[in-house]
């Protein structure tokens, strides 16, 4: 294969593809050996079949699914690394065929369409997966339909039998959602609302992005005491929530705002920045000698904190902080909105504690319709219709949001309902289990089915965690969803209208024609 050939995310060059180089930053050579090491994951699938593959083959289909993700490995060496190890667990199961590379992107358009929205599906999951994994949490289902649907990619299938494996993997990654919120609530509590400042406090700091909350909590127990402020960012932020990393006072704020802005609000920043997972992008020359990297996220010349027996000596990341010393007073950050002060923690546990409240105030007409407004955030223009829509929103509506799509409105202040805030963040992209959970016992409480809820998605997309939890929404069966900045690059015209005439999925067009189209007038 003499080219690479990506359109797994949003941003993907002319809406169709990337041919030269990645929109992301990614360099072709590090995107055709991420193709390779999927082939390598198909044939580690192939020689699993009919046999237990065990735990180092099960760490590393997780770990190389979620290498692949956009963002996340941009170190060609540590790719070829993880073919390496794939190759040798492969060859220990008793060997199999690789999957060619070129036939990854090759043969009938919607057959391309439909492998790839289940392999990009399948990266997602094992993001969530890794994340339970590391917090001792793991479940046959989950991790063996990680060899079924890696075996499917290599196979062929009618249109109808990709369609019922998409629905399948639905299910499944449903189940991994909740592997994952019993992962982190087993081990941090149940997230409880937080209101969370912006304002960095003066003298040394760390920043951490991503997602992974055992990285955070390792680096907080190896920060105590010595003087270290510890800042969220990105989808890291709802860790405020959580009483197990709350009790730590020197995990003071947020820094910042989504992934697509760190260029600029890293620039210069005197401060180190740990990256627990993906949303890296290419670091500037005026901070890259202070970006760490952990798990698999991986970027040439950048410094790596690696683990050993499931824990990481952040030493060098600490040192750098005082090294850097942070700023000399107190800077006040805002939002994109100007907002200053940031409001989380409203996972299932919280919002359904207040159900009899929310359902008062449904009966009552004090709240007529539900948005979950969230996803991914992204820089293409257009995405301002997320903020615009959450202000038009009329004013007896609830704004449910997750995901670091937040960011584009969640430092406005649009009141309360009842005591209840007109905004309520519950958490990473993965915490769409909890709006799950809240859409059903609302469903339930009303006795009715869930798309007869005044209830609307509104989602925005940009990688692969975003198609997983789709496919998840569409395999229970949820309709009307607004999809958007774009419609995915992957999505083949045929395969449009099947999801279009089976759950009338929407793109977003202008905010106020949509909320007129909701609301039938």
């Amino acid at each position: 294969m003499s080219s690479m050939f990506c359109f797994q995310c949003e941003q993907t060059a002319g809406g169709k593809g990337c041919t030269k180089s990645g929109v992301c930053g990614k360099k072709p050579e590090v995107a055709i050996k991420h193709d390779e090491l999927t082939g390598a994951l198909v044939g580690l699938a192939r020689a699993a079949q009919g046999k237990s593959p065990g735990r180092k083959a099960d760490e590393l289909m997780m770990q190389g699914l979620f290498a692949t993700i956009t963002n996340v490995n941009f170190d060609g060496d540590r790719i070829d690394e993880f073919k390496r190890l794939v190759q040798e667990e492969k060859a220990e199961l008793g060997g199999a065929e690789d999957f060619s590379p070129a036939d990854l992107w090759q043969g009938n358009t919607d057959t391309v369409s439909l492998r790839s929205t289940l392999l990009f599906g399948l990266r997602g999951m094992a993001a969530y997966a890794w994340h339970a994994y590391v917090l001792g949490k793991t479940e046959d289902e989950v991790t063996s339909w990680f060899y079924k649907g890696m075996r499917a990619i290599g196979e062929e299938h009618s249109i109808e039998e990709w369609l019922d494996l998409l629905m399948e993997f639905g299910q499944i990654n449903l189940k991994c959602m909740a592997l994952l919120d019993e992962a982190n609530t087993s081990a941090f509590g149940h997230p409880v609302p937080v209101k969370v400042s912006n304002t960095i406090a003066k003298g040394p700091f760390i920043v951490v992005t991503g997602h992974d909350y055992d990285d955070l909590e390792q680096l907080l127990e190896q920060t105590r005491g010595k003087g270290i402020n510890i800042y969220t960012h990105g989808e890291m932020l709802p860790a405020h929530g959580y009483p197990g990393l709350k009790k730590h006072e020197h995990l003071k704020g947020n820094f910042g705002t989504a992934w697509q802005n760190q260029q600029k609000e890293f620039d210069g920043i005197p401060a180190p920045v740990l990256y627990t997972t993906n949303c890296l992008m290419p670091p500037k020359s005026s901070y890259d000698d202070r970006i760490f990297t952990t798990a698999v996220v991986g970027y040439p010349g950048i410094q790596h904190i690696p683990e050993k027996n499931g824990k990481k000596d952040f030493t060098p990341l600490i040192n750098k902080a005082l090294e850097l010393g942070g700023w000399k007073e107190d800077k006040k950050l805002v939002g994109i909105n100007n907002g200053s002060e940031l409001i989380t923690g409203f996972a299932h546990n919280a919002v359904l504690g207040v159900a009899d409240k929310v359902i008062d105030a449904v009966k009552a007409g004090a709240i007529k319709h539900f948005f979950l407004v969230g996803g991914c955030d992204g820089a293409r223009i257009g995405r301002n219709y997320y903020t615009e829509f959450v202000q038009q929103a009329p004013e007896d509506t609830v704004i449910l949001t997750l995901g670091c799509g937040k960011y584009r409105f969640n430092d406005l202040n649009i009141g309360e309902i009842g005591g209840l805030p007109r905004i309520m963040d519950m958490g990473q992209c993965n915490d769409a289990y909890s709006a799950i959970q809240v859409a059903l016992a609302l469903a339930d409480a009303f006795k009715c089915d869930v798309n007869e809820l005044p209830l609307t998605l509104v989602l925005s997309w940009y990688e692969q965690k975003a198609v997983c939890v789709l496919l998840t929404l569409l395999s229970l069966g949820l309709k009307n969803i607004y999809l958007g900045p774009t419609l995915p690059a992957f999505i083949s015209p045929n395969v449009l209208n099947v999801l279009v005439e089976k759950f009338e999925i929407k793109p977003t067009g202008k905010p106020e024609t949509d909320l007129e189209a909701i609301f039938g007038s």
